[in-house]
């Protein structure tokens, strides 16, 4: 391991630890005023969906983004918190049954699985209402406008023109509702840049916006964001052919199995990996105007295409 991968590593993990505890707090079982009560079955299973996971990769965006215009550390932490609320519903809900029917997500039982399915449809409902929630309070930014514009873009990025359209897009390229059809290449870029890349490419936004930054660098951080979106999603395809269960704390080898829309089926492993690489260019990039103070997101842009969990 190279210094500098190590001193990403190190900043990702570092703000993964600033997230959990960020996390653990709003998942407190005390009310907040306007609340009645908080039911200990639905705070458990939200523990169990937002705790101890993953890389957090969302947020680390949105802090590092942040971080390039000079904005508060403390608010960005806070407005990625509400980002991670947000992933995690959606992996409560896509485990489903009705969705991809999942048994494992990083290495434990899903959501539907430890407790039982009605729960965890309602832990996506309260993840996701709680995500907005908590971007719309003062911690995020002080200036209400600034929340305003963040409550706004991350509901774009979530909704039903972004995130939530993205999964109705891949359910119907299973054949859920009609004839299964192959996707053109072009379908499947937009199909993912709904489901996955959205969010991803909102936290690069956010942190701009946080920082106050002009359009110019508002439109670079988009770009970048656009493009690790979509290699991140790349990546996981190519996990999904070439990983295993234990490695990636979920099964393997399902999307492949069903058939799913991806780029790697459309252009086979290595036409993925060229595609990874461009992808990464581009990123590189859009990083341009900003130096070297935007070193630690062309890492990200390296550690998301060459990811093995």
């Amino acid at each position: 391991m190279n210094k500098d991968n190590s001193e990403f590593l190190a900043r990702l993990a570092s703000i993964a630890a600033d997230i959990e505890v960020l996390l653990k707090q709003l998942l407190d079982d005390a009310p907040l005023e306007g609340e009645i009560f908080r039911p200990a079955r639905l705070v458990a299973a939200m523990r169990h969906a937002a705790l101890d996971g993953g890389k957090r990769l969302r947020p680390f965006l949105l802090v590092e983004t942040a971080a390039i215009f000079g904005a508060s550390r403390a608010s960005a932490l806070m407005a990625g918190a509400a980002l991670e609320l947000v992933h995690c519903y959606s992996l409560a809900h896509d485990d489903l049954p009705a969705m991809d029917d999942d048994d494992l997500r990083r290495g434990r039982p899903t959501v539907h699985k430890a407790f039982d399915e009605a729960t965890a449809i309602l832990v996506g409902d309260a993840l996701l209402t709680l995500a907005f929630d908590v971007m719309a309070r003062s911690r995020v930014h002080p200036d209400p406008a600034i929340r305003v514009a963040l409550v706004l873009e991350l509901a774009r990025a979530s909704g039903f023109g972004g995130m939530a359209g993205g999964q109705m897009l891949d359910l119907a390229a299973e054949g859920r509702f009609a004839p299964k059809r192959t996707l053109t290449e072009s379908e499947v870029t937009t199909l993912q840049a709904m489901k996955t890349g959205a969010l991803i490419r909102f936290a690069c936004r956010a942190g701009a916006i946080l920082g106050q930054a002009d359009a110019a660098a508002r439109a670079s951080a988009d770009r970048y964001g656009a493009a690790i979106g979509q290699a991140f999603q790349i990546a996981d395809d190519l996990l999904d052919v070439e990983g295993d269960a234990k490695t990636l704390g979920k099964a393997a080898g399902k999307d492949a199995a069903a058939g799913k829309a991806t780029l790697v089926a459309a252009l086979g492993p290595a036409g993925a990996r060229a595609r990874l690489k461009e992808l990464v260019a581009e990123a590189d990039g859009a990083l341009a105007p900003f130096g070297a103070k935007a070193d630690t997101l062309r890492a990200a842009a390296r550690f998301v295409a060459e990811r093995r969990t």
